[in-house]
């Protein structure tokens, strides 16, 4: 039984973060309808050609397939799909009862004109291995690749579909829909109102109406404590904070964060760049430093506590890969290994050096992200120790880009596609003179490599996957031995959470901390305390 109460609205009050004023009268509402504020979805970026949905956040789209609870895939708008044996040929069959949110049909032209508009413009997701798509019928639909491409059944599962009918230069503020929600109000900058899709196939949502707001953490934690917000995204130093009618909820991802380790020595470019570290090069330092630092300290000391600490990429995904194991907090053990190495601290100063080299590297966290950077200040306090001089500094998110091959930055990655494996380690992106996050340590192991390969080119995700686990250790060699990359944390993902308000069986969240929540939207309900 759906409760009804009476909801404070948003009565005079201010959206400072909009630099503008928004009054909504009090009035008696019907729990039918929610408010909320998980980041901002005002932009009017709705067009699923130009904004991908790899988060799990798209809720005016369906897609070919679907990402299920357990990150595996499941049939969507195509019912079934083959593969030829060569790998190249992916034929989709699709259902042909679904509706876009105008009454037309979603048919086979809907998604050539889809893949095809991303192909010429540069869209949502990488379709560049994608040599052509064809309708064969009103249901039928043919990609031939160019290559062989596990991946590929992840990008059509990551692409929604849009409406060739009614697609024109309005259609990214008001998509024609064929997810469960479409657009009602969109207030550019302040508010975003949906309400269902009548024509939607799958589970209905409850709801008449969802408002999401556009307003900064402390407005929102505010607005939540005066009774008017259902759900909000809440960053760790808020996480404790007491609001009444309202419980913390914390949601496992495989949203990581950690810091590339330069595997080639400090190098200038023919450009004058400068790249790699004369410290991170030697394997000893990367190992000394993946087990002396404790996760836990950084995690208590940067993000108030909330995250699981972690040092693999894809943690709490299917194509993780645990082993060997690693134990942290090691110091005399690290210490060991450095001076083994011959690194140590000669003239006093707590910095090790050897051959005159001080073993130092500096790390760069985002101006715009203050939990990147108070992880970049932990992991430097806490390698201390070690005799591992790390600087951590503060720069602009394309300056971070640009510098990672030098300054390493902190990464934030977890997405649901295991291209990730591929792009974090194939030697195909560890060029020096790359301007890339990928493979940003410039970690080569041919080993690995052909593991990758085999991956790309497999048939089947189970082989995929099989091939993507032993790329990160076999037994003997591998990423988790090499290790290229510091990674520090999964971060919890915390949301204040409206009391009777159930929003169903998360999904292990994707990178970024906010929207995921509301992938499964339509199946949230509320019911009576």
């Amino acid at each position: 039984m759906k409760k009804r109460r009476t909801a404070l609205l948003l009565t005079g009050m201010m959206l400072m973060s909009m630099g503008a004023s928004v009054t909504v009268t009090a009035e008696e509402t019907s729990k039918d309808e929610l408010v909320i504020a998980v980041g901002d979805m005002t932009d009017g970026t709705y067009d699923a050609c130009m904004g991908s949905t790899m988060y799990g956040t798209d809720i005016f789209y369906s897609s070919l397939l679907k990402v299920n609870k357990e990150i595996g895939v499941d049939p969507d708008l195509a019912k079934d799909y083959t593969v030829s044996d060569d790998g190249l040929v992916y034929t989709f069959n699709l259902r042909d009862d679904i509706k876009f949110s105008d009454g037309e049909p979603v048919t086979a032209e809907d998604v050539v004109f889809t893949f095809e508009t991303i192909k010429e413009t540069g869209g949502s997701v990488d379709v560049s291995m994608m040599d052509k798509v064809e309708a064969l019928d009103d249901y039928t639909v043919r990609f031939t690749l160019s290559r062989p491409f596990s991946p590929f059944v992840r990008t059509v599962a990551l692409q929604g579909i849009v409406a060739k009918h009614a697609y024109d230069e309005n259609y990214a503020a008001n998509p024609v829909s064929s997810g469960p929600f479409k657009v009602k109000q969109l207030d550019i900058g302040q508010q975003l109102i949906v309400e269902p899709n009548e024509y939607y196939y799958g589970d209905k949502p409850e709801f008449s109406q969802i408002t999401f707001l556009n307003i900064d953490e402390e407005t929102a934690l505010s607005y939540a404590q005066s009774g008017m917000l259902d759900v909000v995204k809440i960053n760790p130093e808020y996480a404790y904070e007491e609001v009444e009618g309202m419980h913390l909820e914390t949601y496992a991802t495989s949203d990581n964060r950690g810091f590339a380790l330069p595997c080639i020595p400090e190098t200038e470019l023919s450009d004058g760049r400068i790249v790699g570290n004369n410290a991170t090069c030697d394997p000893a330092v990367r190992k000394a430093l993946n087990i002396g630092i404790s996760r836990q300290e950084i995690i208590d000391n940067a993000l108030n506590g909330i995250g699981t600490p972690a040092w693999v990429r894809f943690q709490n995904l299917p194509w993780a890969n645990m082993e060997p194991g690693l134990e942290d907090g090691q110091v005399e053990e690290a210490c060991k290994i450095l001076e083994e190495a011959g690194w140590v601290d000669e003239d006093g100063d707590g910095v090790r050096e050897k051959d005159g080299i001080k073993c130092a590297i500096t790390i760069t966290g985002r101006t715009d992200d203050l939990q990147r950077y108070n992880l970049a200040v932990a992991l430097a306090e806490n390698a201390k120790p070690l005799g591992i001089d790390i600087t951590a500094e503060a720069a602009d998110w394309t300056t971070c880009k640009e510098e990672g091959r030098l300054k390493p930055t902190c990464i934030g990655t977890g997405d649901y596609s295991f291209y990730d494996v591929y792009s974090a380690f194939s030697s195909d992106f560890a060029d020096p003179e790359l301007v890339s996050l990928s493979n940003s340590p410039m970690y080569t192991n041919e080993k690995v490599d052909e593991y990758l390969n085999k991956a790309m080119a497999a048939l089947t995700e189970e082989e995929a996957i099989e091939n993507l686990m032993l790329a990160q250790y076999d037994g003997e060699t591998g990423v988790n031995v090499d290790l290229p990359y510091i990674w520090l944390v999964n971060i919890d993902h915390t949301y204040f959470v409206r009391d009777g308000l159930d929003v169903g069986d998360q999904m292990v969240h994707p990178h970024g901390h906010g929207l995921p929540i509301i992938q499964n939207m339509n199946e949230w309900t509320f019911t009576e305390e």
